[in-house]
């Protein structure tokens, strides 16, 4: 039955008020459906939306806000000390938030102590490193000195968002824990062509192929996984803080404020980065102090002369015994 239609002309008006009735029903009963259904939809969007801004909340917690993860073997002192024949002096792994164990300076003072605390993104800290590294090389090899390399990341908004530092330092640790008699070389092939800063630097793929240029040639899928979990980016961050707060052992500075800064036998040197005669100076002269004040031959006190003893008083003369007198002769008897 159709409403409003021609046949309505037939209807009585009761019968055309309960059709009206029918009607309005159906649309009401309509509608209601269509409000059920829109709600099921609006309900169902919200849903997945809260899901999806979950999710996304999710990913960059766990993006920026990293774990706590291990400390790298080979630097319990915050760096890596290398000694003669380039080889590591070796140690256990640390947690980030562990105090380190500083390395103990020779003690005869015969063998030269070089600190370098350095950023992988700094231009100065490549001038160094291209200027010094093969006569520091060269002590280091002969059993003059030793050298303790210590990355840094101060660097690490300075290069276009993708934390070209962190990572650099993160991938120095990397072969300080899986190629340790190879870090040396690493960390010379790092200033070789080194990004310059505001830059974005390296790709983590491009630092695993410092790593194989630098020579390094076992454990390279372990570091190479080390690289692209940043494994040690949360005790770079740590030992970074140390370095810039300080205390820093065996030296009279407090804390570093810039890289790089490099110490010898615990004096900061401070000249030409670009000369390699005056560092060499330096070192001789720092190396020279040091001896002559560990070898140098105390003054003996000046014992006094005992008091000489006061002469003795001479004895009194002896007085003679008087000579007897001799007895008187018996007279003889009349």
């Amino acid at each position: 039955m159709t409403i409003g239609g021609s046949g309505d002309d037939h209807l009585s008006k009761s019968q055309r008020r309960d059709a009206a009735r029918h009607k309005a029903k159906q649309l009401r009963e309509n509608q209601k459906k269509k409000d059920r259904r829109n709600r099921v939809f609006l309900q169902g969007g919200i849903a997945l939306a809260a899901i999806a801004i979950v999710g996304l909340i999710a990913v960059v917690i766990v993006t920026s806000i990293r774990p706590v993860g291990p400390g790298p073997a080979n630097m319990a002192s915050d760096g890596i000390l290398i000694g003669e024949g380039m080889k590591v002096v070796q140690t256990s792994a640390l947690r980030p938030e562990a105090k380190p164990i500083p390395s103990k300076p020779d003690a005869t003072g015969t063998v030269t102590d070089i600190r370098i605390y350095l950023d992988y993104l700094c231009p100065l800290c490549g001038d160094f490193e291209k200027t010094n590294s093969k006569q520091i090389a060269k002590l280091v090899e002969s059993g003059a000195a030793t050298v303790e390399i210590h990355p840094v990341a101060l660097l690490t908004r300075k290069s276009a968002g993708t934390e070209y530092s962190l990572r650099a330092a993160n991938a120095a640790a990397c072969v300080a824990n899986y190629a340790p008699d190879s870090f040396f070389d690493f960390n010379s092939a790092m200033f070789v062509d080194q990004p310059e800063e505001g830059s974005a630097g390296r790709s983590d793929a491009e630092l695993l192929d410092v790593v194989k240029a630098s020579g390094v040639k076992s454990n390279l899928t372990a570091i190479g996984t080390c690289i692209t979990d940043r494994t040690f980016t949360s005790w770079v961050d740590a030992a970074t803080t140390r370095a810039v707060t300080g205390p820093l052992p065996n030296t009279d500075l407090k804390a570093i404020k810039g890289t790089p800064t490099v110490l010898v036998n615990g004096k900061q040197y401070v000249g030409s980065l670009t000369d390699p005669k005056e560092f060499a100076a330096f070192v001789l002269q720092a190396a020279g102090e040091t001896y002559s004040t560990s070898t140098a031959t105390p003054v003996p006190t000046a014992t006094p002369a005992p008091a000489e003893p006061a002469p003795a008083e001479p004895a009194p003369a002896e007085t003679p015994a008087p000579a007897e007198t001799p007895a008187p002769a018996e007279t003889p008897a009349g």
